[in-house]
């Protein structure tokens, strides 16, 4: 066993969760600031319009890469399952299936995006002032899909081995890279989005690079030759397609519900635009506690259902809801009492930030029951039942989130305070249907591996 694979279906449950999880939760907060970073130094040093063209540039290239980031959380739960089950012949495999299923899906889609950019960008009613920021920032993104995926996938696989210390490591490098570079392209050279995006998927290329020669060099189960990746087999993507599918179809549901959101602000103006923008930057931070616990609890509960251990992987989806919604609480006060200063750090036009004050009232409630929906989740994908997270998922994103935020938002004229009801709204019916689910045990019955090494099979 390799020094960063970790046996998370032993030993204390909070202590576990715990250990893991704070790594897994300051590599969210890290990434974060990839994005973050871009839109407060654009915000700063390139004006709104610019600050517009990457908000805009960067939710499309956020969907698009959502496609394919269900064959990493597959691969999680694979690699979990059959690592609580000692079976290190269908890891390899799985891993060696992972990555070249991700390096063909990252040629596919930036070819295919390259090509439809323009249309895209048009359909979702991108402003004509911020157009062309947003076009060369998605362009610029779609070159790099290949390290975003790399990245993406190396981190995946460790977390599935119950490492979650060394892509914290290698994230936080890629972080400081991509400050640097920042303020080089965007407060030096002058490049707007460009700049930011260019900046972007350098330090993601430096993060994956790094990744693989310390795996390399640390007796890492796949060594990244060429018979390594002859070890991928169609037995295992069926695996990974079954698991990953659905949780992919999900994401972008979810992008879909945002883009969405983005076209309905963007038909208001630009300022409106950056200022929505500006306050999903915040929210990403806001919903961090819970996303990390959902990935922690995917991955333990993958250990746990892998040794037969249910009772436990249930356990920890309680104390990751417990441990996420004590630290939400506290980001829905602060949010609530200095939301000026929070649009503040992003720009100081009173139009802006009065935008951004009205989306962030109705927005903020998310944090108090989003983090409940990772949990539930993370418990379903850990176990394989990706199927009721995609219809969950398809539910409060398309027939709640669309709907509601149009109707208050446009009907009832409430402008960006309704348009912000719809996240909340969204995330309390999902977390109803997912307290239902749970409370049937349903999510018990499917079965991803079997400890037979010479039949594995996916069974529901």
């Amino acid at each position: 066993m390799a020094k960063f694979e970790n046996n998370l279906s032993e030993g204390n449950v909070v202590k576990q969760l715990v250990l893991f999880s704070l790594p897994v939760l300051i590599s969210n907060l890290i990434q974060s600031l990839y994005s973050t970073v871009d839109m407060l130094v654009v915000g700063q040093f390139a004006g709104e319009v610019a600050m517009s063209g990457v908000n805009i540039g960067g939710q499309v290239s956020f969907l698009i890469t959502n496609m394919v980031f269900g064959l990493a959380v597959g691969a999680t739960v694979l690699i979990g399952q059959y690592m609580g089950a000692d079976d290190r012949k269908s890891m390899h495999e799985t891993i060696a299936t992972l990555f070249v299923s991700l390096t063909v899906a990252a040629v596919i889609i930036t070819v295919a995006m390259l090509a439809l950019q323009e249309p895209l960008l048009r359909l979702i009613q991108t402003p004509a002032e911020s157009f062309s920021e947003a076009r060369i920032y998605f362009f610029i993104s779609m070159l790099g899909t290949i390290f975003i995926f790399g990245y993406n996938a190396l981190s995946a696989v460790m977390r599935g081995l119950g490492d979650s210390r060394n892509p914290l490591i290698f994230v936080a490098i890629a972080c400081g890279v991509n400050i640097v570079l920042d303020l080089l392209f965007v407060a030096v050279f002058h490049m707007g989005a460009a700049g930011a995006a260019l900046a972007t998927i350098m330090s993601q290329a430096i993060s994956m690079i790094l990744c693989i020669l310390y795996l390399r060099k640390n007796n890492f189960i796949f060594d990244f030759s060429l018979d390594s990746f002859k070890g991928a087999t169609k037995k295992q993507l069926k695996l990974i397609l079954k698991i990953g599918i659905p949780t992919s179809i999900q994401n972008v549901a979810t992008s879909a519900s945002f883009l969405f959101l983005t076209a309905l602000v963007n038909s208001i103006g630009v300022m409106a635009s950056a200022a929505v923008g500006a306050v999903g930057k915040l929210n990403g931070f806001a919903i961090l506690p819970g996303i990390a616990m959902s990935t922690s609890v995917s991955a333990m509960s993958a250990q746990n259902i892998g040794a037969k251990k249910y009772d436990r992987a249930a356990k920890t989806m309680l104390v990751g809801m417990a441990i996420s919604m004590a630290i939400s609480i506290v980001i829905f006060f602060i949010v609530g009492v200095f939301p000026e200063s929070c649009m503040r750090l992003f720009g100081n036009d009173p139009e802006f930030i009065a935008n951004g004050v009205a989306y962030i009232k109705a927005f903020k409630y998310d944090y108090l029951v989003a983090p409940l929906c990772f949990c539930f989740n993370g418990l379903f994908i850990g176990a394989g039942h990706t199927n009721f997270s995609l219809i969950n998922g398809i539910m409060s994103s398309l027939l709640f989130r669309i709907p509601a935020s149009y109707i208050f938002g446009m009907v009832l004229n409430m402008g960006l305070l309704g348009v912000g009801l719809g996240g909340p709204i969204a995330s309390a019916a999902a977390m109803v249907f997912g307290l239902g689910f749970f409370l049937t045990g349903r999510w018990k019955k499917l079965i991803i591996h079997s400890v037979d090494t010479e039949k594995v099979q996916a069974i529901e």
